[in-house]
């Protein structure tokens, strides 16, 4: 391991982070709102750092190890999400206190879209276009992560897309080739957006509303520039809009890189993951409308719309909101916080442990029955026609574990700091999954949670984005030794 070339890599990410903080800048001259000297202190500390670290060690040049790898992508969201909370502590008037802007920041950063902020609306606009274009970045660093990175890695089973899937994921170790396909996928996202864009300003809205949801959309985040989400535009036509672009970003962004390079489209209906994910968006939407329209909770139009949106919205972890779903009848509140637990596919913006882990969990199962019943057969996994070796079955098995006895110690940290049982599970399942939305006392917004318990959950939302192991294998002996 080179910590040199480390820090040259940390301190170069640094300086071109500093360049996300000019957009806001622009912003806040457009509307005149007086922010951007804030934004100009805020790159002038996060240039010097970078500098510090990049400068000492600028002719470090190694090749990049495996090892290497988990440093990088661990220290990637840590460091920039400390960074990126420099702007919202330097606001003046609307200054967050630091705990506050650093749980903006991460959970902007990893697309959780959980907020302590009230008054949303009343922000300055380029505040409001800060926290939207943090998640952009983090939605795009998220998909080449999971497409290009963490499959090189071994992370939780992810290795069964290296013959899947395009780039470099037939080697080793990183190489040059995650630079092209990272390329080739910032293309894709950022053509996503624009159509998002133009999309959300065709249903009526303006081109800051339009352009900060399709941010926040395409990144499956879920911040919004008002309290009510988008709820606030009361419009069926930017509901479904919202659902289309949530659907699209949450099937691996894998299978939008072969529609581009084939041109051809019948691979979606072939993906089994992509299968699984419409298949379960709809069983639980039908479910939903029902149980609405059987209760008498909204009208037949109210009951579908509200329903499917919120479906959407809270499986594929975005977290947008139309209605308070806490506030539905039976077991409907639980059982969509449930759903957001799936997530979106693998090499999506979504969150979640990711539908193609849970199928394998599955898969497994009813191979554990059938060998009850057939003690000597031999039963294979297989997702589609790829036989799934044992070692990778392992792996999410492994994964599920850690993921339950992680959301256990944090559930029990978070209760400790003295909050109640259903706002700490619900929020440490949020930050997890990088949904956002929780149920008790933070179901308006996570202002009013312990500092302590803040904290717990920032360590939740980079555990859940950087797929645990990513994180967990850090703090490793072996991990250091040489």
């Amino acid at each position: 391991m080179s910590l040199r070339m480390i820090l040259r890599i940390l301190g170069l990410l640094l300086m071109m982070f500093s360049l996300t903080m000019v957009p806001p800048i622009l912003i806040s001259l457009l509307f005149a709102d007086g922010m951007w000297e804030a934004f100009a202190v805020a790159i002038g500390i996060t240039v010097a750092t970078g500098a510090v670290m990049y400068l000492p060690n600028r002719h470090a040049r190694k090749e990049l190890r495996t090892r290497d790898g988990f440093l990088i992508a661990a220290l990637f969201w840590s460091v920039l999400g400390l960074f990126g909370a420099l702007p919202l502590m330097l606001t003046g008037d609307t200054a967050l206190a630091p705990t506050d802007a650093v749980f903006e920041s991460f959970s902007g950063l990893t697309t959780t879209g959980a907020t302590v902020i009230t008054g949303i609306e009343f922000l300055p606009k380029a505040v409001l276009y800060y926290r939207q274009q943090l998640q952009w970045l983090g939605g795009m660093g998220i998909v080449v992560l999971a497409v290009a990175i963490l499959p090189t890695l071994g992370v939780g089973g992810m290795a069964l897309y290296r013959t899947e899937i395009p780039g470099p994921l037939k080697d080793s170790k990183l190489t040059p080739r995650i630079t092209e396909t990272a390329k080739a996928l910032w293309y894709i996202y950022a053509s996503l957006t624009l159509t998002c864009m133009l999309a959300y300003m065709a249903a009526g809205m303006d081109w800051f509303d339009a352009l900060g949801h399709s941010f926040s959309t395409v990144a499956i985040g879920g911040f919004s520039t008002y309290d009510a989400s988008i709820g606030h535009f009361d419009s069926a036509l930017v509901e479904m809009i919202c659902v289309f672009f949530l659907i699209v970003s949450a099937v691996s962004f894998s299978l939008h890189f072969l529609a581009w390079r084939q041109r051809s489209v019948t691979h979606y209906f072939q993906d089994p993951e992509a299968r699984f994910l419409m298949l379960f968006l709809i069983s639980l939407t039908v479910i939903t409308v029902l149980s609405l329209w059987l209760t008498d909770t909204y009208s037949t139009e109210l009951g579908l719309r509200h329903g499917l949106f919120e479906v959407v919205s809270v499986a594929t972890t975005a977290g947008f909101a139309v209605a308070d779903f806490s506030t539905w009848p039976g077991a409907l509140p639980f059982l969509l916080f449930v759903a957001a637990f799936v997530g979106g596919c693998s090499g999506s913006t979504g969150g979640g442990m990711k539908v193609i882990r849970i199928i394998l969990i599955l898969k497994q199962g009813m191979r554990e029955v059938m060998r009850l019943i057939h003690p000597n057969a031999v039963i294979t996994v297989k997702i589609g026609k790829v036989s799934v070796p044992d070692g990778i079955a392992q792996a999410v098995w492994g994964f599920f574990s850690a993921y339950v006895m992680l959301f256990f110690l944090m559930l029990v940290g978070v209760m400790a700091t003295g909050v109640d049982q259903v706002t700490a599970w619900s929020t440490v399942g949020s930050a997890l999954n990088n949904l956002g939305p929780a149920l008790g006392e933070a179901s308006a917004h996570y202002g009013d949670l312990p500092e302590l318990a803040k904290w717990i959950l920032v360590m939740a939302m980079l555990l859940g984005r950087l797929e645990i192991f990513t994180v967990l294998v850090l703090f490793t002996p072996a991990f250091w030794r040489k």
